[in-house]
């Protein structure tokens, strides 16, 4: 990769997350290969176990936010320094080469896109919903997913919208769609399936189908959150 090339900041935001933080800041620098990624940001949003610790302890530069996934992420994309952000659920892990990839694919004229999907677990209903992640459709699109996107579109498109609880991510791409090319990077990202282990996976699939029915019905942000603490929270 070229010396010149973009500098990536990877932001994750978190909130007593210390049985995940370890692996997936390991994996990004095990994954790594363009020797492009800036900085690692964790943006805490106020974690009483050892996030912090464990996060400070391998590198990273710790954030501390007010609670709230789209406030995190947004102040996380405030401080980056890199000209190309890549937002990551902290119990999602990046394939190798993943830096390259996003690299690659803003050389190409994308300033925006994600990784297909794949869980760690073999169910044939998450493997569908996993392989229904390679299309370029909105409605195939989710946080989990992870998200690249240059500095200069993110202040463009508005950021996050931090009226949103939950459903922020795709909120976000939803936009971000209307406003320039979006790419799915053929390679796949991993992520838990501890929600779905939690909750039954057709149960928290049915969940989300409303989540999904009622944002696209004009449902606003505090009715989504609502539902989402009555029918899916732990």
């Amino acid at each position: 990769m070229k010396e010149n090339s973009p500098q990536i900041s990877v932001v994750i935001p978190v909130l007593n997350e210390e049985k995940y933080i370890k692996k997936v800041l390991t994996h990004i620098k095990k994954n790594a290969r363009s020797g492009r990624i800036l900085e690692i940001l964790v943006v805490d949003g106020g974690s009483t176990d050892a996030t912090v610790a464990i996060a400070i302890s391998l590198g990273a530069t710790v954030i501390s936010s007010d609670r709230g996934r789209a406030r995190q992420m947004n102040l996380g994309a405030k401080m980056a320094a890199g000209e190309l952000l890549y937002f990551l659920h902290v119990d999602t892990i990046p394939p190798l080469n993943f830096d390259t990839d996003i690299l690659n694919s803003y050389v190409n004229g994308f300033e925006a896109g994600c990784f297909r999907l794949q869980f760690d677990t073999s169910h044939p209903v998450l493997r569908f919903f996993a392989w229904c992640s390679r299309m370029n459709y909105q409605i195939c699109r989710g946080g989990d997913q992870s998200l690249f996107i240059s500095k200069n579109l993110f202040l463009r498109s508005g950021k996050f919208n931090e009226s949103y609880i939950i459903y922020e991510d795709n909120e976000f791409i939803g936009r971000l769609y209307k406003l320039a090319n979006f790419t799915i990077i053929p390679t796949a990202v991993k992520t838990s399936a501890r929600r779905y282990r939690q909750k039954g996976i057709f149960t928290l699939q049915y969940h989300f189908g409303v989540v999904h029915l009622k944002h696209y019905l004009g449902t606003g942000p505090e009715a989504l959150y609502s539902y989402y603490k009555k029918h899916i929270a732990v």
